[in-house]
């Protein structure tokens, strides 16, 4: 049941920017800042025993969608993009600050015993995902105060994962087609 309620609370938080959406449309007024917000807390509970770095949004968002519900404002919603970038970036530049870099925390996942020269490439890596966090946290604030409901959730909903997607791809590639050539 753990793991089931893992995978639905996971899908929802990834789904959130559709959520918001079909939800402001199409359900009763504050019904789904509160079914956000019970989700949120569902994933603080299951999420206790894992990272505790990931609780911060969790909390966060766990205050803009309760907030949102008792105040009525559903723009509050739309802000929680902006959170998970804010966090994300904190977290990485954190991490190229103290060390080890995030990507090289990643990386040794797989290959604990990583070459030295290896170091280097990974803060580059880990910087660059810096960037695309500024980025998308500014894309994300941008369209929550100035575009339509429609526009916030094209951008946070599809084109925010197309670029997370196309990093992670492009830079696969590049590892393993350019950098073992070298």
């Amino acid at each position: 049941m753990r793991l089931f309620l893992q995978i639905v609370t996971t899908l929802v938080v990834i789904g959130y920017p559709l959520a918001v959406y079909f939800g402001l449309h199409y359900l009763p007024a504050g019904s789904i800042a509160l079914a956000l917000c019970a989700i949120l807390v569902l994933r603080l509970v299951l999420q206790q025993q894992k990272v505790k770095a990931l609780m911060l949004p969790i909390l966060v968002g766990i205050g803009l969608t309760a907030g949102s519900f008792i105040a009525k404002e559903n723009h509050w919603l739309l802000f929680y993009p902006v959170v998970i970038n804010l966090t994300m970036l904190t977290l990485f530049g954190y991490s190229l600050k103290r060390g080890p870099s995030m990507i090289e925390r990643f990386a040794r996942l797989k290959e604990p015993e990583l070459p030295d020269e290896a170091i280097g490439y990974l803060k580059k890596v880990t910087l660059i995902w810096c960037g695309l966090f500024i980025f998308n946290g500014a894309m994300a604030l941008y369209t929550a105060l100035y575009t339509s409901i429609e526009t916030w959730t094209l951008y946070n909903g599809l084109i925010a994962y197309l670029l997370i997607g196309s990093l992670l791809g492009g830079e696969w590639l590049y590892r393993t087609f350019w950098l073992k050539k070298s």
